[in-house]
């Protein structure tokens, strides 16, 4: 087995996302995780990328940087499938958002001008008439986007191994790291950073999350407070999901049954599907609320890719490319918002 340039401790998203992008840079890259590709919060199944709302006076760095992100998702994407020779299941569907009552319906439409310029005119935010047949609410407005996408989780992380192999890099279950080594282990990683500090830095939040056997790949996601239906082009729609702080058991629980219900009753065209999966994960919340990205404060030639929470699958693209220019070349184009460090001092 060759000496590693760089290893990387997490075959997640972000991990894998790091990985790629350092075998891209020229380095051997091998990935070192017990559990497998996706086997923690990145092998779900919801895998809506969706932006936050276009609002000029609330605009900030984590904002740009998922923007930046989802531009360049759809290029990313097909050449991760080229590399790889697998789908990661990758598509620009949009996204419908029903607005309930006039303050609401008055701060969506004003929302429209600041979409077009902050999102560079590259989509489009609209509000429009619910298309109704059986697919979101029957009647009333709704907040029509083009730049919100989907993407099949495992299916990425799989493409991901596969471009890295074929890079010539490799993903283990066990080893010991050679080399510069990006620590992307989720929350179990943020908990082992919690004992270094002595305070928390950042924790695991459970989200629970179901498949429906239902196709409607072409169609929009559909998006309400809580509540995401994200159809895939395998002929099931995802739906998710909770936000849990605290739990009794890691797996599904009764709760879910509360966020299905919900689904049921915005969608009518998913009254009868089946539910062919439950699925609990849990995933990594920083202090900040922001993604850490950058030196780890407590190693030596080491970094940290953490905390992706409910946007990982969206950000990992550019936060792989990076963090790799980082531990390759010392460039460093992060957000200081994303240094470790914020979530010590937060």
């Amino acid at each position: 087995m060759a000496t590693a340039d760089v290893t990387v401790m997490g075959a997640g998203i972000f991990g894998l996302a790091a990985a790629v992008a350092c075998g891209r840079g020229g380095a051997h890259v091998r990935v070192i995780d017990p559990g497998g590709v996706a086997a923690g919060a990145s092998g779900g199944i919801v895998g809506a990328l969706a932006p936050h709302a276009p609002d000029e006076d609330r605009w900030d760095a984590l904002k740009t940087f998922q923007l930046d992100a989802l531009l360049m998702a759809e290029e990313y994407w097909a050449d991760i499938a080229r590399l790889s020779g697998r789908d990661p299941g990758y598509a620009r569907t949009g996204r419908l958002q029903p607005v309930e009552g006039e303050a609401a319906l008055a701060r969506a439409e004003g929302r429209t001008d600041a979409a077009a310029s902050l999102w560079q005119g590259r989509a489009e935010w609209r509000v429009i008439p619910a298309p109704g047949g059986g697919w979101g609410p029957e009647g009333g407005m709704v907040i029509h986007d083009t730049l919100s996408a989907r993407i099949a989780p495992r299916a990425a992380c799989a493409a991901l191994r596969a471009a890295l192999e074929a890079l010539g890099g490799e993903v283990v279950p066990e080893g010991h790291p050679e080399g510069a080594v990006i620590w992307a282990t989720g929350a179990a990683g943020l908990e082992e950073l919690n004992a270094l500090a002595g305070r928390e830095v950042g924790r695991g939040i459970k989200g629970q999350a179901a498949l429906l056997q239902h196709d409607a790949a072409a169609l929009p996601q559909l998006s309400a407070p809580g509540l995401h239906v994200v159809p895939h082009g395998d002929g099931t729609v995802a739906i998710g999901s909770t936000s849990e702080r605290e739990w009794e058991v890691e797996g599904p629980d009764d709760q879910l049954n509360a966020v299905i219900a919900r689904a049921r009753a915005l969608v009518p065209a998913l009254a009868e599907a089946p539910v062919i999966e439950r699925w609990a994960g849990i995933r990594p919340r920083a202090r900040t609320r922001a993604p850490m990205l950058g030196p780890h404060p407590f190693r030596q030639n080491a970094w940290i890719a953490n905390g992706g929470f409910k946007i990982g699958l969206a950000l990992a693209p550019l936060a792989g490319e990076l963090l790799a220019d980082l531990v390759l070349s010392g460039e460093n184009r992060i957000p200081e918002e994303f240094d470790p460090e914020a979530s010590l001092t937060a």
